[in-house]
């Protein structure tokens, strides 16, 4: 099996022992993103939160050599589903008709105390 640790300094660093991505296989498993910047959750609006968060989510994939277009499937984890709308319509802005699978799930807590952490599949 062959598996390549993807790591990119445009993205947030581990915070715990896990890695930004592994790549197995042509297919990169994409941690999950949250939105900061520098090290520091970003502040500003659940929107200004979510492209973060999947800017973050792109660096990953250059790292890997892909883009959004990879994209099998995505988890999405909200601290409040009342925020679903504001926060779809950003994710949608990134994938065109061909959008990937994904699920949304409430959470009580997410890491940093942020409101959105997104992770991905993504294939060669």
């Amino acid at each position: 099996m062959a598996r390549t640790v993807i790591t990119t300094a445009d993205a947030p660093a581990p915070v715990g022992p896990y890695n930004q991505a592994i790549l197995v296989n042509g297919t990169l498993y994409v941690s999950g993103q949250v939105a900061l910047i520098d090290g520091k959750v970003i502040e500003g609006s659940i929107e200004d939160e979510t492209h973060a968060v999947m800017k973050n989510l792109g660096a990953v994939l250059k790292a890997a050599n892909m883009d959004y277009s990879n994209i099998a499937k995505c988890s999405i984890f909200v601290k409040d589903l009342n925020n679903f709308g504001r926060i779809n319509e950003v994710y949608g802005s990134y994938f065109g008709e061909d959008a990937p699978a994904r699920e949304t799930v409430e959470v009580s807590r997410l890491p940093k105390d942020v409101n959105v952490e997104i992770s991905c599949v993504a294939i060669q």
